[in-house]
């Protein structure tokens, strides 16, 4: 574990240390704090997760959210407040983000592009000072809707799933972007409910060096179901539109899509991860004008979470009599209510540089682009297959 903690920088161990309430971290040196993070960290390990117990090891995940505790406490300055104050003058209370007076919510970051938590960790117990901000509606929300309060609760649920439930292993987040703007263009699966949309932003957020927010673009269903579209506006997620899109790029922002659309969505288990044809090549163009590079990410795991036996014409007419702009032709037939926990993998690939910004993309090199992508996916989830053992 000390060579572990020797890796992180002395304000990563300071938020480790202010984290188990450790005295005097404030005037440690390095080795200290190292020391003093270690004896703490195996002091507050349940019983269970000792070696020595010879029962049971710890918790999946455990490791990876400790460093995303660490990673993200850096982020901001726990020894001051945020300077911010309503006409009222009721104080913010919140930490500010380091080198900066204000917190997240109230001009510290911009918060449509990177996800800092408010509190400086995600957790239940931050959610009173959440609530407050949020009933008080003392920030502001973006122009497509991003509420910073709700995205941070909606985020620490998810990890639930992304941890301990599908226990996503995410690499090759060296090819994401830090800075300006990119398009993630990822396979699609799920049948049922956009998982994969879900992985692909809490893998960023979480284990990214920075953790930024991948706006990830949903068709119409997605924003017109009662409650669901709420949040998922809420939550940072944008309509598939050219408006929505070109509005994420030309602020530099990241960009999730999916290409295959329906189509993808809707596969059944025997054409699970054959990759549907990638449309018309729209996130293309729009990569194009905007100049941003195309990240391929290929994601394993969200075809079998609910696998769909066959798929429907008639189920498909009865979802457009409810929702009559929905663009859906079949809809799949799955049977199991309850996700099953296949463990999944996501892989971040080489970045394509799609050259200077242009209002008048090449239809054919938007074409040879678009394939290139669907065949660099198509070729990662080939080779994770072949070496899976098991989907759980």
């Amino acid at each position: 574990m000390e060579e572990i903690l020797k890796r992180l920088s002395v304000q990563e161990l300071r938020s480790l240390a202010r984290a188990l309430d450790i005295p005097g971290r404030s005037s440690m040196r390095k080795s200290e704090l190292v020391n003093s993070v270690a004896s703490g960290l195996k002091a507050s390990e349940p019983r269970s997760s000792r070696p020595t117990d010879g029962i049971r090891g710890p918790r999946p995940g455990e490791d990876r959210r400790r460093a995303t505790r660490a990673r993200l406490g850096s982020l901001v300055d726990q020894d001051r407040i945020c300077s911010f104050a309503t006409i009222e003058g009721f104080a913010c209370g919140l930490p500010p983000v380091r080198d900066h007076d204000r917190c997240a919510l109230h001009g510290g970051t911009n918060s449509s592009n990177l996800a800092i938590p408010a509190a400086g960790a995600l957790g239940f117990d931050t959610w009173p000072a959440l609530i407050r901000h949020l009933q008080m509606a003392s920030y502001d929300i973006d122009a497509l809707g991003l509420d910073p309060v709700v995205a941070e609760m909606l985020w620490h649920i998810g990890n639930y799933l992304y941890f301990d439930y599908f226990r996503v292993d995410a690499r090759g987040l060296e090819n994401v972007p830090m800075e300006g703007a990119a398009v993630l263009a990822s396979n699609h699966g799920g049948a049922a409910l956009p998982y994969d949309a879900m992985m692909l932003q809490l893998a960023v957020t979480n284990e990214a060096r920075l953790p930024r927010r991948v706006r990830v673009i949903g068709t119409e269903i997605f924003n017109m179901v009662p409650t669901y579209s709420h949040l998922y506006r809420k939550s940072g997620a944008a309509y598939a539109a050219k408006e929505d899109a070109m509005w994420v790029l030309e602020n530099g922002q990241l960009l999730g899509v999916f290409p295959e659309g329906v189509q993808g969505f809707q596969k059944t288990g025997s054409e699970a991860y054959r990759l549907q044809r990638f449309g018309r090549g729209g996130f293309v163009k729009m990569a194009m004008r905007s100049g941003a590079p195309i990240v391929p990410v290929a994601i394993l795991g969200s075809e079998e979470v609910h696998p769909a036996l066959f798929t429907s014409k008639r189920l498909a007419q009865l979802v457009r009599m409810v929702f009559p702009q929905q663009r859906v032709d079949e809809m799949a037939v799955w049977l199991n209510p309850i996700p099953l926990p296949v463990k999944w993998q996501i892989r971040f690939l080489e970045p394509i540089d799609v050259g200077p910004a242009t209002d008048r993309p090449d239809r054919l090199t938007v074409l040879e682009t678009a394939e290139q992508v669907r065949s660099m996916v198509q070729d990662a989830l080939d080779t994770m297959l072949a070496e899976r053992k098991t989907i759980f």
